[in-house]
C-alpha cells in the first residue's frame, strides 16, 4: 500500500504537533486540492487564450517595434510560458496531490513556471522604468528607449534565466522515485537554495520600489497638472492617464506582494530546525493560496494591455467588428481606425504653454 505522504498523523492534536520533530512533519492540503484544480485550469484557459492573442497583436497586425512593445512582446511570451505548465499542476492537485510523471519533469516544470513569472516580474519593472523616463524626458531616455537596447536587455534576461534554470535542475536532482512536486521541504542540507531563493526575493522588492516610485511619479504629476489647470483642454486626460498608473501598480500589488512576504517566513521556516509543525502547516498552506494570486497575474496582464493600451485596443475591436458586426458596424469600425488616422489633438485645440503640449503628447502612451 502506498503511503499518503501528505497527511499529518491521525491521533496529532494541535499541542502534539508542535512537539512533532520538523523532519517528520507531513502537510496536508486536502481541502485545497480542488479549488487549487479548479483556479488553476480556468488561468490556463484564459491565461493562453489571452496572451497568443496579445502576441499574435503585437507580432502580425501591430508590429511597431518601440521599445516598450519589445516589452511586452517577451512579457506575453513569459506569461504563456508559465499558463503552459498549469495543467501539471491541475492534474497534480486533482489526483490527491501525487506526481505520476518522471520526477525530472516535475523539476523542469516546476523551474519553468518559476523562471518566467519573474521574468515577466521584471519585464514589468523596466517597463515602468521606460515609461517614467518618457514621461521625464530624460537625456538618458534615447539610449534606454531605443528598441535595439531594449531587444539586448531582453536578450540577457532570457539568458540569465535560462542558465539559472539549467543548474536548478542539474543541482537540485533528487534521488529515487517520488510521488510528490510541488511540496514544502526542507533546505538544512541546500542552504544555498535557500539563499538563492532570498536573493530573487530581494530582487523582487527592488523592482517592487522602482515601479512604486515610477508609477506614483507619473501619476501625482498628472493629477498636479490637472488640478492646477481644470479648464485645460487634456485635463480630463491627464487625470485618466494618472489613475491609469496606479491600476497598473494595484494590479501588480495584488499579484505580487503577498506572495513575496508569504515567501521570506516560508524560506526561514525550511532553514530553521526548530520550526513547529503547525506553523510549517499554515505556512504550506498560505504559500499555496498566495502563489495562485502570482499564477492569476498571466491572466490579467492581456486584460492590461487592452484597458490600458489604447492602440491595441482599437485593433482588437476592429477585429471584433470586422467579425460580428460586418452590416451594422461600419461606423464604429470607423470611429476606431488607428491613431495615425485619427486627427491630432492639438491642431483642433491649440495649446498655449509648451511645456503643456509635450505633456500631452506622452499622456496617451505613459503607462504602456
Amino acid at each position: 500500500m502506498t503511503k499518503n505522504n501528505h497527511q499529518f498523523f491521525p491521533i496529532a492534536s494541535p499541542t502534539t504537533m508542535s512537539k512533532i520533530p520538523q523532519s517528520n512533519c507531513q502537510t496536508d492540503n486536502t481541502s485545497l486540492q480542488a479549488p487549487l484544480a479548479v483556479f488553476y485550469a480556468l488561468f490556463f484557459l484564459f491565461g493562453l487564450s489571452g496572451n497568443l492573442l496579445a502576441l499574435w497583436v503585437f507580432l502580425r497586425v501591430h508590429p511597431k517595434k518601440n521599445s516598450v512593445r519589445i516589452f511586452l512582446i517577451n512579457l506575453a511570451l513569459a506569461d504563456l510560458l508559465l499558463v503552459i505548465c498549469l495543467p501539471f499542476r491541475v492534474v497534480y492537485h486533482s489526483n490527491n496531490d501525487r506526481w505520476v510523471l518522471p520526477p525530472l519533469l516535475c523539476r523542469i516544470v516546476g523551474i519553468i513556471f518559476y523562471m518566467n513569472m519573474y521574468i515577466s516580474i521584471v519585464l514589468l519593472g523596466f517597463i515602468s522604468v521606460d515609461r517614467y523616463l518618457k514621461f521625464q524626458r530624460l537625456s538618458c531616455r534615447r539610449v534606454f528607449l531605443h528598441s535595439r537596447w531594449s531587444v539586448l536587455l531582453c536578450g540577457v534576461i532570457w539568458a540569465v534565466a535560462f542558465v539559472c534554470g539549467i543548474c536548478l535542475i542539474v543541482l537540485n536532482a533528487e534521488q529515487g522515485q517520488s510521488q510528490q512536486c510541488f511540496q514544502y521541504k526542507t533546505l538544512h542540507d541546500l542552504k544555498w537554495k535557500a539563499y538563492f531563493n532570498f536573493t530573487i526575493v530581494g530582487m523582487f522588492w527592488l523592482i517592487y520600489i522602482a515601479l512604486m516610485i515610477s508609477y506614483v511619479k507619473i501619476g501625482m504629476k498628472l493629477l498636479t497638472t490637472s488640478k492646477k489647470k481644470p479648464d485645460f483642454p487634456n485635463a480630463a486626460k491627464y487625470n485618466k492617464t494618472a489613475w491609469k498608473s496606479f491600476f497598473v501598480l494595484i494590479l501588480f500589488t495584488i499579484c505580487f506582494v503577498p506572495y513575496h512576504s508569504v515567501r521570506i517566513f516560508y524560506i526561514m521556516s525550511q532553514i530553521a530546525k526548530d520550526t513547529p509543525c503547525e506553523r510549517i502547516s499554515v505556512l504550506d498552506k498560505t504559500n499555496e493560496v498566495v502563489l495562485l494570486l502570482s499564477a492569476f497575474n498571466s491572466c490579467l496582464d492581456p486584460v492590461m494591455y487592452f484597458l490600458l493600451c489604447s492602440s491595441i485596443r482599437k485593433v482588437i475591436l476592429k477585429i471584433i467588428c470586422n467579425s460580428f458586426c460586418q452590416q451594422n458596424g461600419k461606423g464604429l469600425i470607423s470611429s476606431i481606425d488607428t491613431p495615425q488616422e485619427l486627427p491630432n489633438a492639438n491642431a483642433i485645440v491649440p495649446m498655449t504653454n509648451a511645456q503643456d503640449v509635450t505633456l500631452s503628447k506622452t499622456t496617451d502612451k505613459v503607462v504602456l
